[in-house]
């Protein structure tokens, strides 16, 4: 048998990256009903973080591989937010716990570039 196992108006059509891009989607909208200003702000989904550096160093060093950055606004362009897909991806088994992840991470993102803690951001932070 070929061919789609659902229409494309099923969920279950829905890629992976699309599936992801719709959970940080969903933490924005969450955080918007709070903090309004996140509406000038970019949210993006890359697959991973770049490696950028000489050779084999990367600006990383020791540290673990990041699931998300800040791009601040300069030169007429609006602040970034980026959550990284496969990072976030390969420490998560389910939906619910790769939800969970994606939040806390657009809230980490969120308060360094807002210059607050992530508590402030989203009082629930780091309950669960």
């Amino acid at each position: 048998m070929r061919g789609p196992i659902a229409p494309p108006q099923v969920p279950l059509a829905a890629s992976r990256a699309e599936v992801f891009a719709d959970l940080v989607q969903d933490s924005v909208e969450r955080l918007e009903r709070r903090w309004p200003q996140l509406a000038d702000i970019d949210f993006l989904v890359l697959e991973v973080p770049r490696l950028e550096g000489r050779g084999d160093q990367a600006v990383w060093g020791d540290e673990a591989v990041p699931l998300g950055g800040v791009v601040p606004a300069r030169d007429g362009r609006r602040a970034r937010v980026v959550v990284y897909r496969r990072p976030v991806e390969i420490r998560t088994k389910g939906r619910d716990e790769r939800a969970a992840l994606v939040h806390e991470v657009v809230v980490e993102q969120v308060a360094e570039l807002l210059g607050l803690t992530p508590e402030t951001v989203d009082p629930r932070y780091g309950e669960d």
